[in-house]
C-alpha cells in the first residue's frame, strides 16, 4: 500500500446517524476524487467520507453546463456542491475539501495534487455520454480533448509529485464492443505462429466517446508500464440506480438522475417513461446486450479496488459489472413492475439511431471484483418498483420532450426527431 496510510478502527456512537452502516476500512486514506459533482462521483465521496477517509473532490460542473445548453436537467432537485457539502457536514460531522476547475488545466491540476498529495485518486472526471460525443464535431472534439487530455495531465502529475498513488479510473465495457468470443478482463492470451503472449484484450468501440476511454487505457497502462504508476482500470457496465446508503439519510444529499438520451442509461429511462405514461423507448429490435450494475455495486466497487490497491507498475483491468440483459429484457422487466404498482406501461420498437448489432454473442467475465468481496444488488422487479415509487415523487420535473433520441451515428439516415416505427402496435419484449 502507498506509504503514509494510517491504520484507525473507526467507531460507531449511539448519537450517529450512520450507526447502522459505519464501515471499518483497513487504512485511512487521503482521497481525491475528480468528478465529485456527478452522479457516481458524488455518491462515491460520501461512501468514502462515511469510512473515515480524508476526501477531496474536483469538479467543473460541466454536467450542469451541458444540461443547461440543452434546457435538461436532473430528475432529482440537487443542491449546489457547497450546499450538498454543508448539508454532509451537518448529517455526518465529516468534512469534504472542494476544488473547482478543469483538470485539462495542468497547472490547475498540479496544484491540487500538491495540496492533497493522495493516496487514491478515483477519476470520474470525464464526459460520460456516447450520444453527446456523435451528436457534432464541436462535442466530439469536446468529448476527446475533456477525456484524454484530463487523464494525461492527471498522470504526469501523478509521476511528478506522488508516484506511489494509486489510480483507480473507471472505464467502460464499450471500449470491447461485442466481439464473438468471450470477453476477458481487460487482457487475454494469445497464441500466434507457434508463440504465446499475454496482450490487452482488442477494442471494438461504438462511438468517439468509448474511443476516448479506449485512449485512456492505452495512456494509463503505457504509465504503468513506463514511469511505473499503478492502476486499476474498472470497466464499467451500465448502472441503474438513485438511491445508496448515504443518499437515503437526507433529502439534501440525494445524487442527480437524468433520464434523457444524453446522459440517461436505459433502465433509469426506462423507469421515468413508465411513470409518466411515455412508451418504452426500445431501439430497433431491442437484441442489444450488455453488462449492468446497481449504483450501490459501482461505491462496492470502487471502495473494493481502493482498499486492495495494484502493486506498482501494475495495470489492472476489472469488468464493473453484476448481471447481464438485454435491452427487450428490461423493457419487459418495466412493464411487468410497472403494472404490479398501477402503471399502464407500453414497449415500442423505435428506429435505432445507433450503429450498432442488435443480436450478437456477449459473454464477459466479471470474476476479479467477485473475489475482492463484491455483493451483489441483484436486478429484479422489486427493485424496479422500489426505483418507479422513488420517481414518482419527482415525475413533475420531467421534461418530456428530451426523452427522444434525436443523435443519430450516420447523418442523414433518420431526420430529426425518432418516431415509433409502427405507432399503432407495440412491440414486447421476448
Amino acid at each position: 500500500m502507498a506509504s503514509g496510510r494510517r491504520f484507525v478502527r473507526v467507531r460507531s456512537t449511539e448519537a450517529s446517524p450512520w450507526r447502522g452502516f459505519v464501515r471499518y476500512p483497513r487504512a485511512i486514506m487521503r482521497i481525491l476524487i475528480l468528478g465529485g459533482d456527478g452522479y457516481l462521483g458524488w455518491p462515491t465521496a460520501m461512501r468514502f467520507s462515511a469510512a473515515g477517509h480524508e476526501v477531496s473532490v474536483v469538479d467543473n460542473f460541466s454536467r450542469r453546463r451541458w444540461h443547461t445548453q440543452h434546457s435538461t436537467d436532473s430528475l432529482t432537485p440537487i443542491g449546489s456542491l457547497a450546499d450538498r457539502i454543508e448539508a454532509w457536514k451537518e448529517v455526518s460531522g465529516r468534512e469534504i475539501r472542494t476544488f473547482v476547475g478543469s483538470i485539462e488545466d495542468g497547472k490547475f491540476l498540479d496544484r491540487v495534487i500538491a495540496e492533497t498529495l493522495p493516496e487514491t485518486v478515483v477519476h470520474y472526471g470525464e464526459q460520460p455520454s456516447a450520444p453527446y460525443s456523435m451528436k457534432s464535431r464541436a462535442t466530439a472534439v469536446e468529448t476527446q480533448y475533456t477525456n484524454v487530455i484530463g487523464t494525461l495531465n492527471l498522470l504526469f502529475a501523478l509521476r511528478d509529485q506522488v508516484p506511489d498513488c494509486h489510480l483507480v479510473k473507471l472505464g467502460t465495457m464499450g471500449e470491447y464492443g461485442t466481439p464473438n468470443i468471450d470477453i476477458e478482463e481487460g487482457f487475454i492470451e494469445l497464441e500466434h505462429k507457434g508463440r504465446k503472449d499475454t496482450l490487452p484484450f482488442p477494442k471494438m468501440p461504438g462511438s468517439l466517446y468509448h474511443l476516448s476511454k479506449v485512449h485512456d487505457s492505452h495512456n494509463i497502462h503505457f504509465a504503468c508500464r513506463i514511469w511505473g504508476l499503478r492502476a486499476t482500470d474498472l470497466n464499467q457496465g451500465v448502472v441503474y440506480g438513485v438511491e445508496t446508503e448515504e443518499s437515503a439519510a437526507d433529502e439534501r444529499l440525494i445524487t442527480r438522475f437524468d433520464y434523457d438520451e444524453y446522459f440517461g442509461t436505459v433502465l433509469n429511462r426506462f423507469c421515468v417513461q413508465a411513470v409518466i405514461g411515455h412508451p418504452l423507448t426500445v431501439y430497433g429490435e431491442g437484441g442489444q446486450t450488455r453488462g449492468f450494475l446497481n449504483i450501490r455495486d459501482t461505491l462496492q466497487c470502487v471502495e473494493l479496488a481502493a482498499n486492495n490497491p495494484a502493486d506498482l507498475g501494475e495495470f489492472r483491468v476489472f469488468n464493473q459489472f453484476t448481471e447481464q440483459f438485454s435491452v427487450a429484457e428490461l423493457a419487459e422487466l418495466v412493464k411487468r413492475s410497472g403494472a404490479e404498482v398501477g402503471h399502464e406501461v407500453t414497449v415500442h420498437s423505435y428506429p435505432n439511431p445507433r450503429i450498432e448489432a442488435e443480436h450478437h454473442y456477449y459473454n464477459a467475465a466479471n470474476t476479479k471484483l467477485i473475489d475482492l468481496g463484491l455483493k451483489p444488488h441483484y436486478l429484479g422487479e422489486e427493485l424496479v418498483r422500489s426505483m418507479l415509487r422513488i420517481i414518482e415523487r419527482y415525475k413533475g420535473r420531467v421534461i418530456e420532450r428530451a426523452i427522444l433520441p434525436r443523435t443519430r451515428w450516420k447523418p442523414g439516415e433518420l431526420e430529426g426527431s425518432l418516431a415509433p416505427e409502427d405507432s399503432g402496435s407495440e412491440r414486447v419484449a421476448e
